[in-house]
């Protein structure tokens, strides 16, 4: 909770920046065209990876296999593709690198070690019931 309120106040008071400095720059309807581009292309892309995703656990799971992968990789662009829906440059670009696969991976390897890290000092519980 101590990095999410931050994170709230911070980034949109920069994403407003930004977008004040955009318009002054390029102008008002070239920054609106963007943001809206952004966000087309974005929800096109989330649309295509999750596709893939789910196609991919659901081999997965006929294989016998467990999905950790296409898990992680379904948590990445669920939030990418939310992410995207907000107006502004810098939730653009996390919303991009979450979206594409090599970004996507290098962010999971993190992701995973924050997790690890959680477990390893008992913020995060698993229990196994077999």
């Amino acid at each position: 909770m101590r990095y999410i309120l931050p994170f709230l106040i911070i980034v949109p008071a920069f994403e407003i920046g930004l977008l004040i400095l955009s318009g002054n720059t390029l102008g008002v309807w070239p920054t609106i065209l963007l943001i809206i581009l952004t966000g087309v292309t974005g929800a096109w892309l989330a649309k295509k990876e999750g596709l893939q995703t789910l196609q991919l656990a659901q081999i997965q799971l006929q294989n016998g296999q467990l999905p950790n992968e296409a898990i992680m990789d379904g948590i990445c662009i669920l939030i990418g593709g939310v992410v995207l829906l907000t107006p502004g440059f810098i939730t653009d670009a996390l919303g991009f690198m979450l979206l594409l696969p090599l970004s996507r991976g290098v962010i999971k390897i993190w992701l995973r070690k924050v997790i690890q890290r959680m477990i390893d000092r008992g913020q995060i519980h698993i229990t196994r019931r077999f």
